[in-house]
C-alpha cells in the first residue's frame, strides 16, 4: 500500500471519481487512465469501497485506485482487501498506525472480488 501526503494533489492523468458516480457506466474513460482516485467523504460512507470492487472485479482494472477524504487507518485493511493500492490518510491520521493497522490480519473467513481473482490475473 502506498502512502500519499494528504496535501498532495491529484497527480495529472488520474480520475477523480466522486462516491455517487456509476463506474461502470464510465468503464471506457477509466480504462485509459493510469490512476482513478476514489472519495471517501465521510468515513462512515462505504460506496468507495464497492467502486473499488467493481473496478477490480468486474472491470478488471489494473491501474492505481486511491482513496482519498475521510480515510482512516482503521479502514486500511479493507481498503487493501477491496483493491485499493494506494491511500491519502486524513491529516489527524498517523502514518504509523495506518502501517501497523495493515498487519492486524493475516487471513479472512470471507474473500471479496479482487482477492478471487488474484490467483488468476496479476494486477
Amino acid at each position: 500500500m502506498r502512502f500519499i501526503a494528504n496535501t498532495c494533489p491529484v497527480d495529472e492523468g488520474a480520475l477523480l471519481l466522486g462516491n455517487n458516480e456509476d463506474v461502470l457506466q464510465r468503464a471506457e474513460e477509466i480504462h485509459r487512465q493510469p490512476a482513478v482516485v476514489l472519495q471517501f467523504p465521510k468515513w462512515t460512507d462505504g460506496r468507495a469501497y464497492s467502486q473499488a470492487v467493481l473496478l477490480r472485479g468486474r472491470l478488471r482494472y489494473t491501474g492505481e485506485i486511491r482513496a482519498s477524504g475521510e480515510v482512516l487507518a482503521d479502514m486500511l485493511p479493507l481498503l487493501r482487501r477491496c483493491g485499493f493500492d494506494a491511500v491519502q490518510l486524513r491529516a489527524d491520521q498517523q502514518l504509523e498506525a495506518a502501517q501497523r493497522a495493515l498487519g492486524f490480519f493475516s487471513s479472512h473467513y470471507q474473500t471479496v472480488p479482487p482477492e478471487r481473482h488474484d490467483s488468476r490475473s496479476p494486477r
